[in-house]
C-alpha cells in the first residue's frame, strides 16, 4: 500500500451548524479547511478528520485519536460542557477515554504511557 499517503476520516452528522460548533470546541479551533459542505480538521501531517451532514448516517463513526496531554484536553473540553466516559488505563499503560458527539459518534482519545513520550 505504498501508494496511499493520507487518511481522511469522515464523521456524518445530522445538523452541520450544530456539529461545527461542537467540533470547534472539541478540536479547540475552527476547521482548518471548508470544502463544499465538509469541514476538515488536520490532526497530523497526513491525517484529517472531516465532518459532513448526512442525517441518515449520523452517529455511527468510531475514531481514536492519539494525543499528548490527555488531562489538559479533558479539562478544556469540560469548560465547553463536553463530557466523557471514565478514563481507562490499559495493561500496556495507554490511557483511553470515549467522548460522544451530540449525534452519538464515538471519538476516543488515547495517550501512550509516559515512558513512550
Amino acid at each position: 500500500m505504498d501508494s496511499m499517503t493520507r487518511l481522511y476520516s469522515g464523521v456524518a452528522v445530522a445538523d452541520r451548524a450544530a456539529a461545527l460548533e461542537w467540533y470547534t470546541s472539541f478540536f479547540g479551533r475552527p476547521a482548518d479547511e471548508v470544502i463544499g459542505g465538509e469541514a476538515l480538521w488536520r490532526v497530523s501531517d497526513t491525517a484529517w478528520v472531516f465532518v459532513d451532514e448526512h442525517p441518515q448516517r449520523a452517529g455511527h463513526a468510531l475514531l481514536t485519536l492519539e494525543v499528548l496531554g490527555l488531562d489538559d484536553i479533558l479539562a478544556r473540553l469540560a469548560t465547553h460542557g463536553i463530557e466523557h466516559e471514565p478514563v481507562e488505563t490499559y495493561d500496556n499503560g495507554v490511557r483511553h477515554v470515549v467522548i460522544a458527539d451530540p449525534d452519538g459518534n464515538s471519538l476516543s482519545l488515547a495517550e501512550g504511557p509516559a515512558s513512550d513520550r
